[in-house]
């Protein structure tokens, strides 16, 4: 991962030069309220605007499941497949340092989803992540200050991947040892059965892959630390860049093998008495702060939101930091702000190579955000 040496908003620094990164073509089969579609995208500021329940963020989350290969909707894939169908697709043409690549995902509820680049599958779908990378602002946010620990965990894990696409590997393989391993302390508790010599075996494969992860996220939550903070005195009235804070709080004080071995040991007896994994990555937390206080129970409406978006600037700026601009996506985020408040935030992102912005109202839609329009209306996307 690239380093980071200043706090500051590098959306608003000098841009180096750089090759273009953009989606031109947007093709989508059974995908949410879409059976199908076709659509050419500029690169720049485009807005989708279109009365709720039209299909605008349709559109912009077919472009961000490319990415994750994942929704910042739902948690599931079923919800993204049309009523009746069993299968969706999306596709789309990426033009990326001069040349264009054509990324495609099948979607399949309950068996294993499929990608492709310029038509040759790949051996696993997840083998796609990382090739177009974005970051997406949206109502939801306020999850990652005001929901569980899951929701902080998931938000730096999916950066992790997009930083570097082999992490999705070991989640996958922590998330499969994990599995086995709840299941065989299930066991031992419901039965009464000693299970020490098996467990032993997931104890290791669980602290190998554990240490690792909680070592990427201590790394990438360092990294974003001071963005954080000079994000959120940009989105924040009044805000002072010592205002804001985020750390990493694990299960596992010392992040080693060993020192991960030894928590697990301490906490043997109630892993048993309960049947379920009580040490690891798992459950872990990042704890935003502002000031001397938590952000979650403490902070109003305002300053959670603004708190947001300082999280999902912050990721931006690491992944620009790392290569080329990722997608920049605002669904639905400018009808939360005040004029002032809505400005602004269009300055910190009018640079990007390309900005899609959801609005139910053309006029929430900043100035400088003005580019190619589509007006989104009973399924059918149409530029004005």
């Amino acid at each position: 991962m690239a380093t980071l040496c200043t706090p500051r908003l590098l959306l608003v620094a000098t841009r180096t030069r750089r090759e273009l990164v953009y989606v031109e073509h947007l093709t989508l089969h059974n995908f949410r309220s879409y059976p199908a579609l076709e659509l050419e995208i500029p690169a720049g500021p485009v807005a989708f605007v279109g009365r709720n329940g039209q299909g605008k963020t349709n559109v912009v989350e077919a472009i961000d499941y490319l990415a994750h290969l994942g929704s910042h909707r739902v948690a599931s894939d079923a919800p993204l497949v049309k009523s009746g169908s069993d299968q969706a697709i999306v596709r789309a043409a990426v033009i990326k340092e001069g040349r264009r690549a054509v990324l495609e995902v099948e979607i399949n509820p309950g068996r294993a989803n499929r990608a492709k680049i310029n038509r040759a599958s790949l051996p696993r779908a997840r083998e796609i992540i990382g090739l177009l990378r974005t970051v997406v602002f949206s109502p939801e946010d306020l999850a990652l200050v005001k929901g569980d620990p899951s929701e902080r965990r998931r938000f730096v894990d999916d950066l992790l991947v997009l930083l570097s696409p082999r992490y999705a590997g070991t989640r996958s393989d922590y998330e499969r040892v994990l599995k086995q391993r709840n299941s065989l302390l299930k066991t031992a508790r419901m039965t009464g059965r000693s299970v020490l010599d098996t467990l032993s075996v997931w104890d290791a494969n669980l602290a190998t892959l554990g240490t690792e992860m909680i070592t990427r996220r201590i790394e990438l939550v360092e990294q974003l630390r001071p963005l954080v903070a000079t994000a959120y005195s940009a989105v924040a009235r009044g805000a002072r860049e010592e205002d804001a804070d985020i750390a990493y709080k694990s299960t596992v004080p010392e992040p080693t093998e060993e020192g991960f071995m030894a928590q697990i040991e301490a906490r043997r007896r109630d892993e048993l008495d309960r049947g379920i994994t009580l040490v690891g990555p798992h459950r872990d937390d990042v704890v935003l702060s502002l000031g001397d206080l938590p952000v979650k129970g403490y902070a109003s409406h305002g300053e959670s939101w603004s708190f947001a978006l300082a999280l999902r600037l912050a990721a931006y700026d690491v992944l620009r930091a790392d290569g080329d601009d990722p997608i920049l996506i605002l669904d639905d985020v400018f009808a939360e702000l005040d004029s002032t408040r809505r400005d602004h935030l269009a300055k910190l992102v009018a640079t990007a190579e390309q900005v899609l912005v959801t609005a139910a109202v053309g006029d929430d839609v900043p100035e400088l955000l003005a580019g190619a329009r589509f007006e989104v209306a009973g399924g059918e996307v149409t530029r004005v």
